[in-house]
Order: C-alpha cells, then sequence, then structure tokens
C-alpha cells in the first residue's frame, strides 16, 4: 500500500476542510494517509503539501533524507513551488494514483557555519540562507569571498545567498534576478548594501561562497535557512556555501515551461506598460 504525508498549514481554515477531502480520495485509491505529527520516519511514497510556499518548506524539511517527492497546493499568495490551486486538488490526487505525473528534481543549498572559536554547524535550504543582522540599528560589516578569491566587502543589512529556486523568494525582493529552475547556480545578493559594488552575482555550481561577518561589524548576524532553522554567528566567523548533494522532488503534471509559471504567478501585464507590440 502507497502512503500519503499530508503537512498543511494549521492557520489556514480551508485548509482543515481539504485535508478530509484529502484522506478520503487518497483512500478510495487505495492509499494511507498519516498526517504531519504521526510520521515517525518511516517510508513514504508522497507528501501532499496543502497550503503556501512556507508550508512546503516545511515539508521538504519533514522529508529530509527519504526521497519522498513533495505535491504543493496552493492556498497561498503566491505558491510558486506548488503545482495547483485549490480547486485542483481532486484531480491531482487522482493522477498521482494512477502514476501520471514525474518528479522535477531542484537543487539545494548546503552551508556550514563556523563561529570565531572554530566551532561549526551545518545545515540546508531549498529556497536560501540569508545572513542578516541580528541588531535593527546597526549594519553588519560582510566579506564575500568565491573559490578562495575575495570579491568585496559590504556594509549592509545581511546577504542573501540563493538556489535557481530560491531566486523568486527573498533574493527576489532584493533586487535579485529571476534564475530558470533548471539552470544550477548560486546567486549572491546583498541586502540594502552601503557599497559601490553591490549587484547580485550568479555563481558556477561549482564554487564555493565564503561570507565572513568581520570584526569591523558592530553586531552579531543571524543565519536562517529558508527563514525556518535560525543560528546566531558571531562577529569573526563566517559560512562555507556549496550546492547540496540531495536535492527535493516536486511533483509536476504538465510540460509547461517555467516561463509560464513565471508570468501565472506574477501575473505579469505581457503587453507592457505600452501596449500591445502588434
Amino acid at each position: 500500500m502507497s502512503t500519503a504525508l499530508i503537512v498543511a498549514n494549521e492557520r489556514d481554515n480551508r485548509a482543515k476542510s481539504m485535508v478530509q477531502e484529502a484522506v478520503a480520495r487518497l483512500e478510495r485509491h487505495g492509499w494511507a494517509a498519516i498526517m504531519e505529527e504521526d510520521d515517525h520516519g518511516g517510508s513514504l511514497d508522497l507528501a501532499l503539501v496543502l497550503g503556501g510556499d512556507g508550508t512546503l518548506l516545511r515539508a521538504a524539511e519533514a522529508v529530509r533524507g527519504r526521497s519522498v517527492p513533495l505535491l504543493g497546493v496552493n492556498l497561498g499568495h503566491m505558491g510558486f513551488l506548488a503545482e495547483c490551486d485549490s480547486d485542483g486538488l481532486a484531480g491531482a490526487i487522482d493522477q498521482v494514483a494512477a502514476g501520471a505525473f514525474k518528479v522535477e528534481q531542484r537543487s539545494t543549498l548546503s552551508v556550514v557555519v563556523t563561529q570565531p572559536d572554530g566551532q561549526s554547524q551545518p545545515g540546508w535550504a531549498l529556497n536560501e540562507v540569508t545572513l542578516a543582522k541580528a541588531a535593527p540599528q546597526r549594519m553588519v560589516e560582510v566579506l564575500v569571498s568565491i573559490d578562495g578569491q575575495r570579491i568585496s566587502t559590504y556594509g549592509c543589512d545581511g546577504m542573501v545567498v540563493a538556489t535557481s529556486t530560491g531566486s523568486t523568494g527573498h533574493a527576489f525582493s532584493a533586487g535579485g534576478p529571476v534564475v530558470w529552475p533548471d539552470l544550477d547556480a548560486l546567486l549572491v545578493v546583498p541586502l540594502a548594501a552601503h557599497a559601490l559594488f553591490d549587484r547580485p552575482l550568479i555563481v558556477a555550481p561549482t564554487s564555493t561562497v565564503r561570507v565572513e561577518l568581520l570584526g569591523a561589524s558592530r553586531a552579531d548576524g543571524l543565519v536562517a535557512c529558508d527563514g525556518r532553522r535560525t543560528v546566531y554567528l558571531h562577529v569573526g566567523g563566517h559560512l562555507d556555501l556549496t550546492l547540496g548533494t540531495e536535492p527535493v522532488g516536486l511533483v509536476r503534471f504538465g510540460e509547461a515551461p517555467f516561463a509560464t509559471r513565471l508570468v501565472y504567478k506574477f501575473e505579469l501585464p505581457t503587453d507592457g506598460w505600452r501596449g500591445d507590440a502588434e
């Protein structure tokens, strides 16, 4: 019997009724359904995510290490990672049960947080790793190096290092480019930098990015992986970031290009402000 884990946004009232609908439909197809709080790390065939991108990031964390594909049903505002909206739930379950889907592999980030005393802590992210100032009234002084070469020093609010998947998230809001998710790369985007060279960087997938919190900083930093897993970085410490070795699988039903998803999710006015080009 196939088993699906259901991860729902508990703060969204719509999710409560949709959980019941999902369980009934899965059982109709001979699947077992378990809830997040009942998951003890066993074998799973699918994670059904009812919520926005934040809920999907939580689900990715919950099934980490088990190679479980995620099917996102969007209940949020943007839902870039989801495959369908709430009215497509029944059809999505039917297609999964029939095996009529593919799994799109998305690259992840691997990070090692090293404190000034040499103690280190590993982490990972699907969207981005952010180093932000821990004291709102202070800037941090940050040095970015790539493959051992110093690139620039920034007085800033922080630094975002993102995957291509994360290019439409925090990195985008900070002025970074949109990168197609099938392009393996690391994005380095300064946050409110007081620097002459403050342009985002798109870095090769084989590269290592180091972000150092320099001694000139007057406050510690806060490292956040996908905005969920956090640790303080003390002045004098650093981050080392590379592409991860364990991707996250997203369920996809059609062959629509990323450009179509981009236009739909951002509601882009494709005619532009000058009107129809024709």
